[in-house]
């Protein structure tokens, strides 16, 4: 069985929670898993960000900030599993460790954060790493990836595919702030470039975009691989 390793951002999994996507994202991920081996990472989204902007406004440090981004990114993970029910392992994979021991019970495997200073993006990246995955998808608020932010230069073209090395070019200079909020992060790509998993960037407003994208190839979003022979479906 193929498996699968899923960053699904904060902003889309979470928006808000009276407004949220879990129950969606819960049945597609569902659906995913009778076919493939299924990892998945939280992002902490906006409510993380509002968690870490208190905490500098009292003076707190930016480790110190980026581990209450952590427990928020564990909370939605808590909620994703909660809506998974009987799919997913029982509790949050708080290390890598624990995420391969859960992967043994046949179960859709959930993590958070881990560490200050490695976004979920990060986690994503070496998690697909230490489980041999076959793709990595980030979902996300941005339909792939552009030359430049797109909310903010109208003159951004959206990459259908690149290499890592590419990616790197683009992403170089990110900033590792608690909360950043980039497409990518420069430890994200890097992780990619050196394990050769296929990246595929994609627009997670809804859910059903991954479920349709990863096994029908029908997407809007940006593969990233060093082969350009990849294509999906996986």
């Amino acid at each position: 069985m193929k498996k699968i390793t899923v960053s699904i951002g904060g902003s889309v999994l979470v928006p808000t929670l009276e407004s949220n996507n879990i129950a969606a994202y819960a049945s597609v991920l569902k659906n995913l898993a009778r076919r493939y081996e299924v990892f998945v990472v939280c992002g902490g989204g906006g409510e993380a960000r509002r968690y870490i902007t208190a905490a500098r406004d009292l003076g707190v440090d930016e480790a110190a900030a980026d581990e209450l981004g952590i427990i928020v990114t564990r909370l939605n993970a808590s909620l994703l599993i909660a809506a998974l029910g009987a799919a997913a392992c029982p509790g949050v994979a708080e290390g890598y460790g624990r995420a391969l021991e859960y992967a043994g019970c046949g179960r859709i495997v959930v993590m958070g954060g881990v560490v200050p200073a490695q976004t979920t993006d990060a986690v994503s990246a070496v998690l697909a790493e230490r489980t041999g995955a076959d793709l990595l998808v980030n979902a996300t608020s941005v339909d792939g990836i552009y030359s430049a932010d797109p909310r903010k230069d109208a003159q951004a073209v959206r990459h259908d595919r690149l290499t890592p090395a590419e990616l790197l070019e683009i992403i170089v200079g990110s900033r590792l702030d608690a909360g950043s909020n980039t497409i990518i992060d420069i430890v994200a790509g890097k992780v990619v470039e050196r394990s050769g998993i296929p990246l595929l960037v994609i627009d997670g407003k809804d859910p059903e975009h991954l479920e349709k994208a990863i096994t029908t190839g029908e997407f809007t979003g940006t593969i990233v691989s060093e082969s350009s022979e990849f294509t999906l479906p996986l």
